[in-house]
């Protein structure tokens, strides 16, 4: 990994973004770095060396970023938001599901902020206008009954090209899109980074004080899937049916057509209509 790149107009700063930091866990400690080969990475080597709950790392550009099963995440420099962040709640590593979704409703309410009406799909894929523009990669560690620690990694494609995106994923990059590209206007990362992090530090409050049914309420309020019909491939089984949502784990439940409800723990959900 690199140290913190030369400032340029946009690059990340966090002089900038402590300016607008308001979060009491998140962001205490941060990492910026100009390239590596994904966040998620050099925080897990942070986390082991006993890194504390709300370290996070930034970075330009990944070189090995990966989303959900394997698939890799275009992460070109000095244009998007990739992050990681550690976290270290009490709970057992079945809650997990339930609250790595503090993520994916920060990334929502923080797309939200810049007048686009993002919205989720089953886990944690962020999209606005139906168009896939971020995602949350959720790694835990495991002590006992226990979770040692849980990183959420963040990917949000805020000011990269269409045609780069289209480059880079082919046939997959027309259905991904940018903020700037949805907006209209360039976005600005310090503002987006710092009101990503304001909003996953609320919704962590929430956690703690309401409990996983306070997330699953926000979620399901955002999920785009439920009532839809929907593709399911999981490992060798492929099959069409029903959303109906997602239960009080955090696994999406399909009706298929005898009617008969499979809880889907990580598979890929994809619409059909």
């Amino acid at each position: 990994m690199s140290p913190e790149a030369p400032v340029m107009q946009d690059s990340l700063s966090i002089e900038l973004i402590r300016r607008q930091l308001s979060a009491r866990t998140v962001g205490r400690q941060i990492y910026l770095f100009g390239e590596v080969s994904s966040t998620n990475a050099v925080l897990r080597q942070l986390a082991k060396a006993g890194a504390r709950e709300g370290t996070l790392v930034l970075a330009e550009s990944q070189t090995a970023g990966r989303g959900r099963q394997g698939k890799s995440w275009f992460s070109p420099y000095g244009v998007n938001f990739y992050a990681s962040v550690l976290l270290r709640p009490a709970i057992g590593p079945k809650e997990a599901p339930v609250f790595s979704f503090v993520a994916s409703l920060a990334v929502a309410d923080a797309i939200r902020t810049f007048g686009l009406p993002a919205a989720i799909k089953w886990p944690n894929d962020i999209l606005v206008e139906r168009k896939k523009v971020g995602g949350v990669l959720a790694e835990l560690a495991v002590s006992g009954d226990r979770l040692d620690y849980v990183i959420l990694g963040v990917g949000v494609n805020l000011n990269v090209e269409h045609k780069a995106l289209l480059a880079a994923l082919g046939e997959a990059g027309h259905a991904a899109a940018s903020l700037r590209d949805l907006a209209g206007r360039d976005i600005d990362r310090n503002a987006f980074t710092a009101s990503f992090l304001n909003f996953l530090d609320e919704w962590l409050q929430v956690f703690r004080a309401q409990g996983a049914e306070a997330l699953l309420r926000a979620w399901r309020d955002r999920d785009i899937l439920t009532g839809r019909r929907v593709e399911v491939r999981e490992e060798s089984v492929t099959f069409d049916g029903r959303a109906l949502g997602v239960d009080a784990e955090g696994h999406f439940v399909v009706e298929d057509s005898r009617g008969r409800a499979h809880q889907v723990i990580a598979g890929e959900v994809r619409p059909l209509n």
